[in-house]
């Protein structure tokens, strides 16, 4: 991921105050054993945060998070978990592991051709997308 939650704040013009700071740098480094995004939900995302600044409340984070995701900062996902995710905006796509609920990110170009030619096919041009695939880890 290119940008930090942080510049893509700035260059949205998000007014980042002390408390959006500490709740910017906590999802831009929310990072799974892969190194990719770990995907916490608000109450993961409040006790990283508090643990920074126990200032901050529960209320914050979840108005922070309804900003960045109003400004298109932030992609909120499902996963069929119960819980919503967060991560930073940007272009890729997720394999989950429906038994151990693993999040693989990943980005292939022919998925993104195929996706642009079926906007394509339809008359449309493809400004966003989200492509989740749901499997479980073949036996060796």
């Amino acid at each position: 991921m290119s940008d930090t939650i942080e510049q893509k704040c700035i260059s949205k013009g998000v007014k980042l105050t002390d408390q959006r700071k500490v709740i910017a740098k906590v999802l831009s480094e929310s990072k799974s054993e892969y190194g990719e995004s770990d995907h916490p939900d608000v109450d993961e995302l409040y006790t990283r945060v508090t643990k920074l600044d126990p200032k901050i409340s529960i209320a914050t984070v979840y108005r922070t998070v309804k900003l960045f995701e109003e400004a298109g900062i932030l992609t909120k996902h499902d996963f069929k978990t119960g819980k919503a995710r967060y991560e930073l905006n940007d272009d890729h796509n997720h394999l989950i592991d429906i038994k151990t609920g693993e999040i693989i990110e990943f980005v292939d170009e022919e998925i993104e051709k195929l996706q642009k030619k079926v906007a394509e096919k339809y008359g449309y041009s493809l400004v966003d997308h989200k492509l989740e695939l749901y499997g479980v880890k073949k036996k060796p």
